[in-house]
């Protein structure tokens, strides 16, 4: 079920029946699983509501008291998916994910035996988002890390709940570090060693925010903590020029997997944590931030529709090509399809798919064969690097299977050079190759502290080629200090930029002989698709007040015309 929670077969019948009663899409599809899987969460909310006879709430965490739930157990709140929102007049407004769970009706009666209970539904994400916000988590303070006995250890961790208190400063340090990233929403911490300086800061939103700094002498005590997170000895960290590891942390009752990589500098070490958390995105095309345009969203459901053959995304590392693809995959997952993914590593599990992670490159080869010896319909390959795996991705798509993978170019377009170059010939992409994508993630302007301005200047109109309808333009851009919804970043989250190139049989066949060349071939098909390219769709996002050519020229070269 495309939910938070998990409900039984007897609660599953009723959201279904209540779920084709109010959506007449919905009356139409015949399977329950699917019905289940292509809904989105705020129909099924809604579904949720009417079978449980409670009024259906998607957003409940502004209208949250922080004094009443700083009164309450974060960890009980966590565990039952429950929320007291407002208490007034002897009357509680509590907010459940599950309205058929005991927990919440349990923790009201000892808590609130005398107050009347107004429920309400909403999402299991935001009832998170309503403990996260308002609980405190802070790190060990200056003096007990300077104060830190260096000589004693004993960092066995098993399971990491970085929402606890612990008693033993290095691992609050860590635990503090990585809550605090996961209620920002960063995507990596970075911790760094220099000369005279140990710290570590975040990258949010793309940025990489402020240094946190961290006694010098404590390097290499954090660095033997985070290495026994992930069972790898410390002993090696001296002998190996890299180090790859994967740990989970608890953050409120949910899971989030966290990515390590480690490797030597020059004063000592420099760590990248890449949290994959998917529980504030919203990873279904057209929706969240994959909200594409009409005309592209419709291409490209055209292209997953194809039986056979490979669809690739390109873009640069961090452009969010995993997460439209893993979007993609959502929408093809379906009972009587065999979907594999071979991925490194595995970032986002779906129900029904099974996931591989490739441990080492020398394991490619022989997973891609083993995979064709396994009865699939689509197969997810997680990025195309050299020769060898642009040969099987395309082989597998010559056999008949419906294959998605990524690869790095700047445009859609150099993709088929790309795949020329790692020794490809031009009539197995022509045959084979059904969409080519290019995507990038744009910063969005904080609505609540965006300001306004009138047009854009002359000289920036002709370096980004900008006709003369810019100049009187009402346009917006962020607060450079920004506010407290933003973290005083002036953006608040990303989107999606997507080009498509559809490749039909005619292109392909003129592909193959060598009559246009890819750029050629793009330019004609933007002709006669009307399709937007990268440039249009920021420059549209740019138009409606959702971004600045601030964010926009940091992620697109806007100085040429397509």
């Amino acid at each position: 079920m495309n939910y938070d929670i998990k409900f039984n077969d007897t609660i599953q019948r009723q959201i279904v029946r209540q779920l084709r009663s109010l959506d007449r899409a919905a009356s139409a599809e015949g399977d329950d699983e699917a019905l289940l899987r292509k809904v989105s969460k705020t129909k099924l909310l809604g579904a949720i509501g009417a079978a449980s006879g409670l009024p259906a709430m998607p957003q409940v965490k502004e209208l949250a008291d922080p004094q009443l739930l700083a009164g309450c157990d974060p960890s009980v709140l966590s565990q039952g998916m429950f929320a007291p929102l407002r208490c007034a007049d002897n009357q509680i407004l509590l907010a459940v994910a599950n309205p058929w769970d005991y927990r919440a009706d349990e923790f009201c009666n000892a808590r609130f035996a005398e107050h009347e209970i107004f429920k309400v539904v909403t999402l299991a994400s935001e009832i998170s988002a309503t403990i996260e916000r308002s609980s405190q988590s802070t790190g060990p303070s200056r003096a007990e890390l300077e104060a830190l006995d260096i000589e004693h250890s004993g960092n066995e961790v098993s399971d990491f709940d970085v929402t606890r208190t612990h008693q033993e400063p290095i691992a609050q340090l860590v635990a503090s570090m990585v809550s605090d990233a996961i209620k920002r929403h960063a995507s990596d911490i970075h911790i760094k060693t220099e000369k005279a300086q140990f710290f570590y800061y975040f990258r949010v939103d793309g940025d990489l925010g402020p240094k946190v700094e961290i006694p010098l002498k404590l390097k290499d005590r954090l660095d033997a903590f985070l290495l026994n997170l992930m069972r790898l000895a410390p002993e090696d960290r001296s002998k190996r020029p890299g180090m790859s590891g994967r740990f989970t942390a608890s953050y409120y009752g949910r899971s989030v997997g966290i990515r390590f990589e480690r490797h030597r500098s020059y004063r000592g070490y420099h760590i990248t944590m890449r949290l994959l958390d998917k529980t504030h995105l919203e990873p279904r095309l057209g929706m969240g931030t994959l909200a594409f345009d009409e005309v592209t969203l419709f291409e490209l459901e055209k292209a997953l529709a194809v039986p056979s053959g490979i669809i690739v995304m390109s873009g640069p590392t961090g452009s969010g090509k995993s997460t439209t693809l893993n979007a993609m995959l959502r929408e093809l997952n379906r009972p009587e399809d065999n979907i594999l993914t071979l991925e490194n590593p595995v970032e986002d599990e779906i129900p029904g798919v099974t996931h591989c992670d490739l441990r080492d490159s020398s394991e490619f080869k022989p997973m891609i064969s083993s995979f064709m010896r396994s009865d699939p319909d689509v197969i997810f390959i997680g990025e195309v690097r050299d020769r060898e795996s642009a040969e099987l991705a395309i082989e597998a798509a010559i056999t008949g299977h419906k294959v998605l993978t990524t690869i790095h170019t700047p445009r859609a377009s150099q993709i088929i050079e790309r795949f020329q170059q790692l020794g490809i010939e031009r009539w197995k992409i022509a045959q084979t190759l059904k969409a080519a994508c290019a995507q990038r993630l744009v910063k969005l302007l904080c609505h609540n502290c965006r300001q306004t301005c009138e047009g854009i200047p002359e000289r920036e109109m002709r370096l980004f080629n900008l006709g003369p309808e810019w100049a009187k333009k009402k346009l917006f851009i962020h607060r450079k200090e920004g506010c407290n919804e933003c973290g005083g970043r002036g953006y608040l989250g990303r989107a999606a930029l997507l080009e498509i190139l559809p490749i039909t049989p005619r292109t392909g066949d003129a592909l193959a002989k060598g009559e246009l060349t890819p750029y050629e071939l793009e330019i004609e098909i933007r002709k006669e698709t009307a399709l937007p390219s990268l440039r249009d769709n920021g420059l549209r996002m740019l138009s409606e007040g959702k971004t600045d050519l601030d964010a926009l020229r940091r992620v697109l070269d806007l100085t040429y015309l397509e």
